[in-house]
């Protein structure tokens, strides 16, 4: 194949249609017209002598030489952007960046005020936006759309650069006034009444299934190895309304340790560690090899990496 008869607009084009699957979504990702992308796909059908995307009962499915070629083609994008990404020196004290980042709740708690108060004595003119996991996809992620998200994760694209920020132990609350205060052990434990609180991954968050102990996280797997299960009556993604309800006389909480030291003066609760093992937690942000090399982007990363690291 002749590189001068490569336009590389046309794999841009290319690199969309195949994560879409669709003609009309993929012109409005690029913020083109439909008969302008219907043509692009043309001429891709043309320079690659094949079909790429064919039409079914199920909607547009994507050719075996197509699946070939999108890891390929995804993979030449993000080094040609990288490619003409201008390099720009970054002074932290005059910087006036924004930076867009997704962060758990958890991680919102522990982390972004230290981080504001690092930010507003190095660099007092940054602003940053600060979303949850919730409200962006990994693609988002991945184009550099989002500096940044921090998290837990199961899983993450190869694709992606990640650290693990810092590892955390589990602390249980309960209000004074609870009278599981009088006889703490895993039988109290199991016959109290609990909150969940979590918020792992990224995308639209979906009902919780009670049923599924893997799904529900650190606490309830560990639990399930030694073939007991609590009574959870409140499933929240919040770890600071997790904490309100924590001041219920009936309720009992268990949740990472930083989190816990937020309402360490508060005086209505008890902190006891857990009646069992539970394995500690990583921290870890995750952020797009478009981004990695980026000055700011780089002094921002470590200024996370400082902040969280330190003990609250």
């Amino acid at each position: 194949m002749n590189l001068h008869g490569i336009d590389l607009n046309l794999l841009v084009a290319l690199n969309i249609l195949l994560k879409e699957k669709s003609v009309t979504q993929a012109a409005d990702y690029l913020g083109i017209t439909q008969p302008a992308m219907s043509n692009a796909l043309k001429r891709l059908r043309q320079q690659f002598d094949d079909p790429l995307l064919v039409r079914t009962s199920e909607g547009m499915r994507a050719t075996d030489r197509a699946k070939e070629l999108e890891p390929k083609v995804r993979e030449l994008i993000l080094h040609v952007e990288q490619v003409v990404q201008p390099v720009q020196d970054f002074e932290p004290k005059t910087s006036d960046r924004f930076f867009r980042i997704a962060v758990s709740d958890y991680a919102e708690s522990t982390v972004i005020p230290e981080l504001l108060t690092f930010l507003r004595k190095e660099a007092p003119n940054i602003a940053l936006d600060i979303m949850t996991p919730s409200d962006v996809s990994y693609h988002d992620v991945e184009q550099g759309h989002i500096d940044f998200v921090i998290n837990r994760f199961d899983m993450l694209p190869d694709s992606f650069h990640q650290t693990v920020l810092r590892r955390d132990s589990f602390t249980c609350m309960f209000c004074k006034s609870n009278p599981i205060k009088d006889n703490f052990n895993l039988e109290s434990y199991l016959q109290a009444k609990h909150v969940w609180v979590s918020k792992t991954g990224m995308g639209v968050g979906v009902g919780v299934n009670r049923t599924d102990v893997q799904r529900l996280g650190w606490v309830d797997a560990a639990l399930d190895k030694l073939g007991k299960k609590r009574k959870i009556m409140v499933f929240t993604r919040h770890y600071q309304a997790a904490m309100l309800m924590a001041e219920q006389k009936d309720l009992v909480l268990t949740i990472p340790s930083r989190a816990a030291k937020l309402q360490q003066n508060n005086s209505n609760l008890i902190f006891a560690e857990p009646p069992f093992d539970i394995p500690d937690i990583e921290l870890t942000m995750a952020w797009s090899p478009l981004l990695h090399h980026n000055p700011g982007h780089r002094w921002l990363r470590r200024a996370v990496a400082q902040v969280a690291q330190n003990e609250l």
